[in-house]
């Protein structure tokens, strides 16, 4: 990794979904979430050109999309969604959160193979235990309604003022009763990254 990226630690958190009311389902829904707490290289100050932290995060990017796909089975052709985010500490500005946008979702994609959908992203300014609800959406169609869900993550203790919480998301399903409708998993036609 680049001096640029000075990792404290990384979090990882797997959700096992049996139930959510109706009749059970045939089969239990995992997400997983991967955090990472880096130390921020602009906090405290504004600095024109941030690219080279973009550059400097693409290992942390696929080491986090690999923890993930490990973390649910290791079979990249069960993952259906994925999202991405960053809390930024309160030294920091919300652009510094923008940086993970290539790093983060860009490996994802690389490793899930067939991904065409866009990453959907959430980012925000917050103090040491802020929690984000990082949007997550299908990974080959994004107008798949029964995967339109977030994943609320959090750490206790970051980011500290000048540190970023970076984190990928990624399931193995939608929502486990969706039933309004839209674009159903069977029919996605993969070609544009919309249907």
């Amino acid at each position: 990794m680049s001096d640029l990226v000075q990792i404290r630690k990384i979090v990882t958190i797997v959700e096992e979904i049996r139930h959510d009311g109706g009749p059970t389902p045939d089969r239990p829904v995992r997400r997983a979430a991967c955090l990472a707490v880096i130390r921020n290289p602009y906090a405290g100050r504004y600095e024109p050109d941030i690219t080279p932290l973009m550059e400097a995060l693409k290992p942390l990017g696929m080491d986090m999309s690999q923890r993930l796909i490990a973390a649910l089975g290791g079979d990249v052709t069960k993952i259906e969604s994925y999202g991405k985010g960053s809390i930024i500490g309160l030294a920091g500005e919300l652009e510094h959160g923008a940086c993970w946008h290539v790093p983060g979702g860009y490996a994802m994609r690389e490793l899930l193979g067939s991904a065409k959908a866009i990453v959907p992203s959430a980012t925000k300014v917050g103090a040491a235990g802020a929690r984000l609800d990082v949007a997550l959406g299908h990974k080959d169609a994004a107008y798949v309604r029964s995967h339109f869900d977030a994943m609320e993550v959090g750490i206790h203790d970051a980011p500290r003022e000048d540190e970023i919480v970076y984190c990928l998301v990624m399931t193995d399903g939608g929502r486990i009763h969706a039933r309004v409708g839209g674009l159903q998993v069977q029919d996605i036609k993969g070609v544009d990254g919309l249907r």
